[in-house]
C-alpha cells in the first residue's frame, strides 16, 4: 500500500497531466487542428498513465483504494 503522501502526489500528477491535455486541445482547436496530433497522443498516455495510479473516486482509473 502506498503512503498517504504518495497518494497525494499522484493526484496532483493526474490533474497537472489532464490540465496539460486540455490546454493542448484547446490551443489546437483554436489553431484548426481537427486530428490527433502526435503532441495530443503523447500527452494522452501520460494522462491515461498518470490516471491508472489514482484510484477511481478520486478521478482516476485504478481499482480499489
Amino acid at each position: 500500500m502506498s503512503s498517504k503522501a504518495e497518494r497525494k502526489q499522484a493526484r496532483a500528477d493526474r490533474k497537472a497531466a489532464d490540465r496539460a491535455l486540455n490546454e493542448n486541445s484547446d490551443r489546437e482547436r483554436r489553431a484548426g487542428i481537427r486530428e490527433e496530433t502526435p503532441e495530443y497522443q503523447r500527452l494522452n498516455r501520460a494522462a491515461n498513465e498518470a490516471a491508472s495510479k489514482v484510484s477511481r473516486w478520486r478521478g482516476g482509473t485504478k481499482r480499489g483504494n
